[in-house]
């Protein structure tokens, strides 16, 4: 169950990012308290997660999911560049998620 929670603290962090992007600098109520709201479930769940689960591995792939997802969604969604050192470097990203999930026994 750690590993669903965190799973979903990580997606929630995708949101509060592109929330607070959104919000522009927190001046648009709406974005606003949606990027708050979901900073505090994903924190939330992230905490429920670490007492199963070792510090540093559910960090790093919390923080993992938020990066990359926070990435593609740049790409898709703000059309952020998708030149090939961006692309190479987000896929170094999600194999060190994968490598942390796969050394971490519990």
């Amino acid at each position: 169950m750690a590993w669903l929670y965190l799973f979903v603290a990580g997606i929630l962090e995708i949101g509060w990012a592109y929330s607070m992007k959104k919000s522009e600098g927190f001046t648009i109520l709406v974005p606003s308290v949606i990027t708050i709201v979901a900073m505090i479930a994903s924190f939330a769940l992230l905490s429920i997660a670490m007492k199963t689960l070792p510090l540093g591995t559910a960090y790093t792939i919390w923080t993992g999911i938020g990066a990359v997802g926070a990435f593609v969604v740049g790409i898709v969604v703000l059309g952020e560049s998708a030149n090939a050192m961006r692309l190479a470097a987000g896929t170094l990203i999600v194999v060190g998620i994968v490598m942390m999930k796969l050394s971490t026994v519990d």
